[in-house]
């Protein structure tokens, strides 16, 4: 019973947020305190919630001072050399615009932390896609799907966790995985390209004129009134003039107030120094991005007004994020506190015929794509990931192989409504989550599958 009821409760969550019959917060909470009920333990909703909360307060804290963080850091300009490198690329052509989107946040995703990734990716991008008309969730999708297969290495989190609960090697887990993981980040790549020839194809491709040009192109990140581009394919009318309409081109403008180059080097040390700190585990992460964002405010803007104007200019993410994060605690909560995730997932593994024994690897890294989309990746990979090695052990199936075959469902993972940096991502590029999702998850899910299949091909799983 819990278990059809587990599977219904994430059916309707997502058939109604898809269908945006209710917005992601409402759904993430009204729903599984209703499926609460219809379990009989509505009475346990209050300490079901709490435990949700108090496992999620330490995200909630790190997204709400890594978003000051990052924000304080796009201000002041850290970022301009990697937009205007972006830039110089994409050339106002769509097809590179989606391949710089794919690049920017695969190589950003080496820190590690996807909130950090989305942040830097949808900053230097959301200005172009914006003023060439492109589809936003193309953007989020395809940087999901990049950080989603950087997402294991071994500082990510997922190759970590497989690595404790099977007591292995991380490295033992990853190294084998990176001929495998390497054709899912070339697949997403050249998906980026399919998509990308899908929007030049509905949109045309830019020509700027030679003094735009040798401007680094500052007129899509900022240019005023006058600017003119011309579009040749596609629709043949003409960009806008101005910014009119176009708010997010204001955060990156070569000239804005807030820019800092005399403190560059200061930033950019900051930033490598946070980041070297989270990788090594010096403190806990809530605690470093506290611990940054407070000695970035000060330093960049030492007067209280300016302070107070930069928080105030990142509120609204911050409280969109947060609030959103304590919804999905209710969920998470909910799911576990009732037993459905533990029953959901029973089910699974007792249904895997006793023929596929032999291949339970396998049989692992079908499973995981789902699985992972549904749990979280401490539920996945402390609750089910030990079974399911137990149950390859008694085939001769090594855990090193279940361990490497957990990873496959990385990409469609982090745009799981239980990942809390897929609202960052959607946020910040003001995305409906029901959009993103309706999108990405065919497309994360085939990442998956051929990341599955040339680990098969190599041998490794």
């Amino acid at each position: 019973m819990l278990t059809i009821l587990g599977f219904a409760m994430i059916a309707t969550f997502l058939v109604l947020i898809m269908l945006k019959k209710m917005s992601p917060i409402a759904a993430l909470v009204l729903i599984p305190a209703l499926f609460c009920v219809f379990v009989g333990k509505g009475a346990k909703l209050g300490d079901y919630v709490i435990d949700g909360v108090t496992g999620l307060a330490p995200t909630a804290a790190m997204l709400m001072f890594a978003i000051v963080y990052f924000g304080v850091m796009i201000d002041v300009g850290l970022f301009d050399p990697i937009v205007r490198s972006i830039l110089r690329f994409c050339k106002a052509d769509p097809l590179r615009v989606v391949v710089g989107t794919a690049v920017l946040a695969a190589i950003v995703s080496l820190d590690g932390d996807g909130s950090t990734t989305f942040m830097i990716t949808v900053s230097a991008m959301y200005p172009l896609y914006k003023r060439l008309k492109m589809s936003l969730v193309v953007m989020t999708g395809v940087a999901a799907m990049a950080n989603g297969v950087m997402n294991t290495l071994p500082w990510g989190g997922p190759t970590a966790r497989a690595a404790t609960a099977l007591k292995v090697d991380a490295s033992d887990i990853f190294v084998p995985m990176v001929p495998a993981l390497a054709v899912g980040l070339l697949f997403v790549l050249v998906l980026a390209c399919v998509l990308g020839r899908r929007e030049r194809k509905r949109l045309g491709v830019l020509t700027l004129d030679e003094v735009l040009v040798a401007e680094e192109q500052t007129v899509l990140v900022g240019a005023g009134p006058g600017t003119v581009a011309v579009r040749t394919g596609g629709s043949g009318s003409a960009l806008p003039e101005g910014p009119d309409g176009d708010e997010g081109f204001q955060g990156l403008d070569p000239h804005r107030a807030t820019l800092r180059p005399g403190l560059y080097r200061f930033n950019a040390l900051l930033t490598i120094a946070l980041l070297t700190a989270m990788i090594m585990e010096w403190l806990p992460i809530p605690v470093l991005f506290l611990l940054g964002a407070a000695l970035a405010l000060t330093v960049n803007f030492p007067h209280m007004p300016d302070q107070k104007a930069r928080i105030a200019a990142h509120a609204e993410n911050v409280l969109n994020v947060s609030g959103m994060v304590f919804a999905a605690a209710v969920f998470t909560g909910v799911l576990q506190g009732t037993g459905m995730v533990d029953h959901m997932a029973t089910w699974l593994v007792d249904n895997v015929p006793d023929g596929m024994g032999p291949h339970m690897a396998l049989v692992t890294g079908v499973l995981s794509i789902p699985l992972t989309y549904f749990m979280s990746n401490d539920g996945f990979y402390f609750g089910i990931l030990p079974v399911l090695a137990e149950a390859g052990h008694a085939h001769g199936v090594s855990s090193l192989e279940i361990a490497r075959a957990s990873l496959v469902g990385q990409p469609l993972h982090m745009s799981s409504p239980l990942v809390p940096a897929v609202y960052v991502l959607v946020g910040m590029a003001k995305v409906e989550f029901g959009d993103h999702t309706r999108f990405v998850v065919k497309w994360a899910a085939l990442t998956s599958l051929v990341v599955l299949g040339a680990g098969i091909l190599f041998g490794i799983i």
